[in-house]
């Protein structure tokens, strides 16, 4: 298994980890398999997406911010309550098929870390097994 340092810089962001997971994947060794992402936060999570334009994630970020608005009378006394739901909604991993050594994504998509809680220093683990 391999750690990852992600620093975040805004409040809510999404930021291409694809380079770094196909680092990761190559360095390894393993031509076929899989390849887990998964965030060990309760704020952030990932996905995967279009890669192509940077819109996609702004667009992302506003639909979530619109399905999960800040001024709910939430419960949770540390104020982050819709960092926590957003991060439940996108997910905390994803898994990709390796394939000659190389993920084996579609023409537009990538691999992106989804921050609800930031500006933080953050963890993304991957595990690459061969298959």
């Amino acid at each position: 298994m391999k750690a990852l340092d992600i620093r975040t810089n805004a409040r809510e962001e999404i930021l291409d980890l694809t380079p770094m997971i196909a680092a990761a994947v190559a360095a390894s060794g393993v031509e076929n398999g899989l390849c887990t992402v998964f965030v060990p936060h309760t704020t952030a999570g990932v996905t995967i997406n279009e890669n192509a334009d940077p819109d996609v994630r702004e667009d992302l970020l506003a639909a979530l911010r619109r399905a999960v608005p800040d001024g709910l009378p939430y419960r949770h006394g540390e104020g982050n309550s819709p960092a926590h739901i957003k991060a439940s909604l996108v997910g905390s991993s994803v898994t990709v098929i390796v394939e000659g050594g190389r993920l084996r994504l579609g023409t537009w998509q990538g691999i992106q870390f989804c921050e609800f809680d930031g500006r933080r220093d953050r963890k993304v683990w991957v595990s690459i097994i061969k298959g």
